[in-house]
């Protein structure tokens, strides 16, 4: 009886939970993008936009190829999750600040809001990378993945490395007006370890030493080998991510934790 108990708290707990997901969600795209023109779509336009420009400029510049890949899917399969993981921080400052009259109501919690605004981000690029590579499989330019499974393997490594980042960042910002000017500084200096114009392959073993501690790097070359397959040699390391994605989850969780103490309700 006790255990049926349990259950049926969890389901309900369940249903709520995710009735407040859906709202926070539909508020969200609302606030961002309003309903006018393309709407919620431009959670999915952005960050095509922003890979089909570097592509194009990438392809001017390079020319068509680099060691036997399209250079506008190369191109492509790294610009998009960089700008998820960009995007993913980015919001998350101040988010707390941004949203603090909604946590008058108890069923919403400080977690909701990181999480909403990831899952908006990763949603968006999910759908930006089926659309382009759609577009570019028709012309020509974009191989049908080799091995779908080992593509999600490495994207979902990817935006939990940025979820529990953002989940630091989101009580970070809170603590200090510091980050709000320091975020954007780093997410570009972190381009050289993102693996977005490398692969490891192309590097000396020294190099490929060092890059393989980043997170991204690992999960960029999943990505890209579930993409081109045998055609390509990649290196990873997958436990790397994944070590790495639960020590910041289990730190960005206790971190908002104890700044929810502080936040004051209006």
């Amino acid at each position: 009886m006790a255990e049926r108990f349990t259950w049926s708290r969890l389901a309900a707990g369940w249903r709520v939970q995710s009735r407040v997901l859906h709202a926070l969600m539909i508020r969200e795209l609302t606030t961002r993008f309003g309903r006018e023109n393309i709407g919620f779509l431009w959670m999915m336009f952005e960050p095509l936009l922003f890979a089909g420009l570097v592509s194009i400029s990438y392809r001017l510049i390079h020319g068509p190829s680099e060691h036997g890949m399209e250079i506008a899917a190369f191109v492509v399969s790294g610009y998009i999750p960089i700008t998820l993981f960009r995007h993913c921080v980015g919001r998350a400052v101040m988010v707390f600040q941004a949203n603090g009259a909604l946590m008058y109501h108890r069923q919403i919690k400080i977690l909701d809001f990181v999480l909403v605004r990831f899952l908006i981000e990763f949603l968006g690029g999910m759908m930006a990378y089926v659309f382009i590579g759609t577009i570019l499989m028709i012309a020509g330019v974009f191989p049908v993945p080799a091995n779908i499974g080992q593509f999600l393997v490495g994207w979902f490594l990817y935006g939990w490395v940025a979820f529990g980042t953002a989940l630091v960042i989101a009580p970070l910002s809170e603590m200090s007006e510091v980050w709000e000017k320091f975020i954007p500084v780093t997410t570009y200096m972190m381009l050289p370890v993102s693996g977005l114009f490398t692969m490891e392959a192309w590097l000396t073993p020294t190099m490929r030493y060092y890059l393989m501690w980043s997170p991204f790097v690992n999960a960029m070359e999943l990505m890209r080998g579930g993409i081109w397959g045998d055609e390509i040699v990649i290196y990873y390391n997958i436990w790397n991510p994944i070590v790495i994605a639960m020590a910041l989850t289990l730190t960005g969780l206790i971190m908002c934790r104890r700044i929810r103490r502080t936040l004051t309700v209006e």
